[in-house]
């Protein structure tokens, strides 16, 4: 297709934005980049064009301790932001993940309430059109006594891969557009109005994380390194292992900046290159601090934050294999890290990263492996004595989140003991079961298995 021809769908992608009455900031970032699209630009970032990181360029979180006293003092001058915008379709929801019960009958916006009561910060919510309404009716269910601040993700229109136009599906016409990826929330800042009532209230330095990552807490030496050394933007990464194979790591580009590569920036033919955890050590953990105060001067200065674009093929319907093709034109928030000039990263433990994205997570969590602090963090339970915990749940009868809690509606089992899980099959559990080392539990038959109440598994069962 030659460009002026995709180009001629310009015009109707900039009328169904404005039907929809969007800022007109959000409809000249998607112009920008739909050209890009249009021209053949792919947002891959290739080998040569960036060199691995080296642990003595990043900062070391177990040096921090003597910054505790800067973060106390700037504390008053922090906010937590927590992105609300995902729906968890992975596990089979509809309404936003948040909302899900994580541990003891409280989901994730409840432990975030309670984290941000406990250390005295401030708290804002960045959902997107999908989660906005159910989160609103949740909160007034729990009435906190301090409500959040509350600003919206914008949307991007979906993108037919065949002609390159407007997508429309009829039957839901939600479906036609997509969250333009957490990178949107600089410019959601902006247009809501809350980066200049932030700045108003002598905010400057903020805390943003994702709302399943269960580790992302306002910690006051983080805060006290970021606020004393004046960094305008900072990424906490942490060291790959097989496990994060995927995660986007952090390199440095041949002009000289950081720069944040996420594995749909990465050609197939380098695939394992990106894999390479010898090589690429570090991954973001979409843990970021940001100076707010070097946002709005890098916002005046250009206008907006225009980060490297991510071109995400997808199915129209993602619940439906069979819908049109469509490209969704996204960004990732990390990526900001290349536009701040003297960004700098931070090591940290795999404790600040624990995000529930599956079905898996979730029984751990749920599990006495893990505890929570009187800070409402949740911290690994003093009395297990293991370093890891590994578990493998048949996806045919775990993966989606109803199938998943009726297999557990007596409770989870203790796995306190528990270093690895294997659960292939339909199984069942009663209350007060006990796992305890390596085991794998397998049924073949075609009918449900029951582990019974009070049963203690310390090796291979088969059902």
């Amino acid at each position: 297709m030659k460009i002026s021809d995709a180009a001629a769908n310009l015009p109707a992608f900039v009328a169904k934005m404005e039907a929809e009455k969007l800022d007109p900031l959000v409809i000249d970032t998607f112009v920008y980049y739909y050209r890009k699209v249009c021209s053949g630009e792919t947002g891959l970032v290739c080998d040569s064009d960036i060199t691995p990181v080296d642990p003595d360029e990043i900062e070391n979180f177990n040096a921090l301790e003597s910054y505790t006293a800067a973060g106390k003092k700037a504390l008053k001058h922090a906010v937590m932001i927590i992105l609300n915008g995902g729906l968890g379709t992975s596990m089979g929801l509809t309404t936003a993940k948040s909302l899900i019960e994580v541990k003891d009958q409280k989901t994730f916006i409840d432990i975030t309430l309670r984290q941000a009561e406990a250390c005295g910060v401030k708290l804002a919510l960045m959902n997107s059109f999908n989660t906005h309404e159910d989160t609103l009716v949740a909160l007034s269910k729990i009435r906190p006594s301090h409500f959040p601040m509350i600003f919206l993700q914008h949307k991007f229109p979906k993108i037919l891969q065949d002609g390159l136009g407007p997508a429309t599906w009829p039957k839901n016409k939600g479906l036609e557009w997509n969250p333009p990826g957490h990178g949107d929330v600089y410019t959601a800042l902006h247009t809501s109005g809350m980066l200049r009532q932030l700045l108003d209230e002598g905010i400057v330095y903020a805390f943003i994380s994702n709302s399943d990552n269960l580790g992302a807490t306002m910690d006051l030496s983080l805060l006290g390194c970021f606020s004393d050394n004046r960094y305008p933007f900072m990424m906490e990464v942490a060291e790959k292992t097989p496990a994060d194979l995927k995660g986007g790591h952090l390199a440095r580009h041949v002009k000289g900046s950081l720069i944040l590569r996420e594995i749909a920036q990465c050609p197939e033919d380098e695939r394992m290159a990106f894999t390479d955890i010898q090589r690429f050590r570090f991954f973001n953990t979409n843990n970021l601090w940001v100076n707010l105060e070097f946002l709005k001067r890098l916002i005046e200065k250009h206008g907006t934050v225009r980060l490297p674009m991510i071109l995400n093929p997808k199915t129209l319907d993602p619940r439906d294999a069979k819908s049109p093709r469509v490209y969704q034109i996204e960004t990732a928030m990390g990526a900001a890290i290349s536009l701040f000039e003297g960004a700098m990263a931070v090591k940290v433990p795999r404790s600040r990263f624990f995000p529930v994205k599956k079905c898996n997570d979730l029984l751990a969590v749920r599990s006495d492996c893990f505890v929570f602090s009187k800070e409402y963090n949740l911290i690994v339970n003093p009395k297990r004595k293991l370093d890891t915990l590994k578990i493998d749940l048949d996806p045919r009868y775990y993966e989606k989140i109803d199938d998943f809690n009726q297999r557990f509606k007596g409770g989870v089992p203790s796995l306190v003991d528990c270093e690895f899980l294997r659960i292939e099959g339909d199984v069942f559990f009663e209350r007060n079961v006990t796992i305890k080392g390596t085991v794998s539990i397998k049924n073949s038959r075609q009918k449900a298995a029951v582990i019974k109440g009070g049963t203690v598994i310390d090796s291979d069962l088969i059902l």
